[in-house]
């Protein structure tokens, strides 16, 4: 059996991807190429490695192990080929999985800042809150809250301890009333959260005298998108909960009012996060360094990639 080993990382990509196009645009070429190499690979290999519909594409068994089998090999060949090629100068495509909450990433200075510092990286970020691996997917790094992280990943404090806070425009709590206590919220109109569709609305979680709870709200509008949600509450449409910094400009102008804060403790922030390898990729190390100094101008931990432990 003799298999054309360029059509690989063409499967790596639908794989990832679930979607002919989209790997072909991940990959620059086009979507017939993709296709017609997965056809000659499956052939050769002599079984189905998908199965199509006509709006997506899953792995079969057989995709699904060879799938396993090859994201990290690939993955680490690709990373040791690109540090001997740059000569260990940060340069080349540099991708990274953010959750649509960590506003101090998305914000804009930190990235702008590195792209500044590394004129020879490209930076690509994909903004999800879709749980998934992130070297199997291709991408670099990811940005993600401290618990949510896998235990095999090593983890750098992107921010400090982090606080949900639920709030609403004063017009929305003069006409509705404040409420006292976070079951009171499902006599209020509420602002919701879902990480993607057809998943279920995220459950508002609370903490009364150390016992941790959370409180199923029915919303009366659902998004799975943060500035909706802050539109729609600064519109007077009902109370929304998210991280306090994402609203923290508005508490500040009175624009909103945060209640049941004596529900709401700290917990860890959100951090960057990649897996433990040998070789770093330079681009990867440019941007912990960058991180790390952008952390010394907060006062957050420094920690380096070596010093870092694994996440959990």
């Amino acid at each position: 059996m003799k298999i054309d080993l360029n059509l690989l990382p063409l499967f790596l990509a639908v794989a990832a991807e679930h979607n002919f196009r989209a790997a072909a645009d991940r990959l620059g070429v086009t979507r017939s190429a993709v296709s017609q190499g997965m056809q000659r690979l499956e052939d050769a290999l002599g079984t189905a490695l998908f199965l199509r519909t006509t709006r997506s594409v899953h792995l079969t068994e057989a995709g699904e192990r060879l799938f396993d089998a090859l994201s990290r090999p690939v993955s680490d060949i690709a990373m040791a080929l690109e540090g001997v090629a740059s000569d260990d100068a940060p340069r080349g495509l540099l991708r990274i999985a953010v959750t649509s909450i960590a506003e101090q990433f998305l914000s804009g200075p930190l990235i702008a800042s590195f792209a500044a510092a590394c004129p020879g990286v490209t930076i690509d970020i994909t903004v999800t809150d879709e749980e998934f691996d992130i070297v199997a997917a291709g991408y670099d790094a990811g940005v993600r809250l401290g618990e949510v992280i896998a235990q095999d990943m090593i983890a750098i404090p992107l921010t400090g301890d982090q606080r949900e806070t639920v709030v609403a425009a004063p017009s929305y709590l003069a006409a509705h009333g404040t409420p006292a206590h976070p079951r009171d919220l499902v006599y209020h109109r509420c602002i919701g959260w879902r990480p993607a569709p057809g998943a279920a609305p995220y459950r508002w979680e609370f903490e009364e005298n150390g016992i941790p709870f959370d409180v199923a709200v029915d919303p009366r509008i659902t998004t799975n998108d943060l500035r909706l949600m802050l539109r729609t509450a600064l519109a007077g449409g009902g109370l929304t909960f998210a991280p306090q910094e994402v609203f923290q400009p508005f508490l500040n102008s009175g624009e909103l009012i945060s209640v049941l804060d004596e529900f709401l403790p700290p917990f860890p922030g959100f951090f960057l996060y990649f897996p433990q390898r040998r070789n770093m990729a330079p681009k990867l190390r440019a941007l912990i360094a960058h991180l790390r100094a952008w952390n010394r101008q907060a006062a957050l931990p420094v920690i380096t990639a070596e010093d870092a432990p694994p996440a959990g």
